[in-house]
């Protein structure tokens, strides 16, 4: 009901939407403890982070199994331009971005000019030499000792006593790339994207150049997961390769979009809601008495998702609460030709 009414462009499903965002925003007031707190900033964290991997691989079509290189690369700039230069996270936000912006470009040019896995191949060969380099470059990252963010509160420097100006900040984060992921939706560029996924050679035939919005959707992926490393390295004040060039990462952050609806901008908002609460309760829950029983349950729950719902859940509910009567289609088109002409006769 609720997913019909935000897809609907009604009053009632703008009525719907001011009410979640209402109850979103008011949440840490009535919210007092700090581990389910501590989880809705991570529901919004890889809701933006998996929607960031959706403009490529859902929107796109171009799988990457290594986003976690351009979000390990965000955490990186970032980090070291404040701890060596003292520069605010704020721009660190801006120059990390930039830089996996060059460095998506570099990847994914060669790849896209070919046809076949070869930006997957790419991108997961990228994250795992991003590993290597930051483990052995020790005088810049450290190695696998990681880099320590000094504990000194403020807006400038990112860094908050508490968890609620986190949870404000994933939100808005979460909320950027859904509205960039709606205009993709509804915008030229999303329909040359949605063109080349589903058939490259007919859309080059019609003139789109599918290279170059190919390049377009893999720079704005990039650059939106690097914010995202970005963020978590700021809350967590704390980085090393193993945690932010991991394969498992980029990983989850491409199921959580085929879970929730691949290709759409709520898909990865679903599947993380989904996913994420349940990754961290089950962990919490089974971590220590039966380990290993938390991934096993997991790993259950996903395949039954992805068994009875093979197109993701919100794809999947879509279709089923679009699905009309035989005949009603017939029934609808004569009562608004009906209107119409009530109109044109008043």
């Amino acid at each position: 009901m609720i997913l019909r009414l935000i897809n609907t462009g009604s009053r009632k499903g703008m009525l719907v939407a001011f009410i979640m965002a209402v109850l979103l925003l008011l949440l840490p007031l009535a919210m007092k403890n700090k581990f389910y707190l501590h989880v809705m900033i991570l529901v919004f964290f890889y809701a933006a982070a998996s929607g960031a991997w959706n403009i490529i691989g859902g929107y796109g079509g171009q799988l990457s199994l290594g986003h976690a290189a351009f979000y390990g690369l965000g955490a990186y700039t970032s980090t070291l331009l404040y701890l060596h230069f003292s520069l605010t996270p704020w721009l660190g936000m801006l120059a990390a971005g930039l830089l996996s912006v060059i460095v998506a470009i570099a990847i994914s040019y060669p790849c896209f000019r070919l046809r076949g896995p070869f930006f997957a191949l790419a991108t997961l060969a990228f994250a795992e030499v991003m590993r290597l380099v930051s483990i052995f470059w020790r005088d810049l990252t450290a190695g696998s000792v990681g880099l320590l963010i000094p504990f000194k509160p403020g807006l400038a420097n990112l860094i908050f006593r508490g968890k609620e100006p986190y949870y404000y900040m994933a939100l808005v984060l979460m909320l950027i790339v859904l509205t960039i992921s709606l205009w993709i939706e509804n915008s030229k560029f999303g329909y040359y994207l949605e063109a080349l996924k589903e058939d490259e050679d007919a859309a080059e035939a019609l003139g789109v150049r599918t290279t170059r919005y190919k390049l377009l959707a893999a720079s704005l992926s990039a650059f939106l997961t690097a914010l995202c490393g970005v963020f978590m390295a700021q809350y967590i004040l704390f980085i090393e390769p193993e945690g932010v060039f991991n394969m498992n990462l980029s990983v989850q952050l491409a199921l959580i979009p085929v879970v929730g609806g691949i290709g759409s901008a709520w898909g990865p908002i679903i599947g993380s809601f989904l996913l994420t609460p349940l990754n961290e309760f089950l962990r919490s829950w089974l971590g220590g008495d039966y380990n290993g029983l938390n991934f096993v349950l997991y790993g259950l729950i996903l395949i039954t998702v992805v068994t009875l719902m093979p197109d993701g859940i919100y794809t999947s509910v879509k279709k089923l609460i679009t699905r009309r009567k035989p005949g009603q289609d017939l029934q609808n088109r004569h009562g608004k030709l009906a209107v119409k002409k009530q109109q044109t006769r008043g």
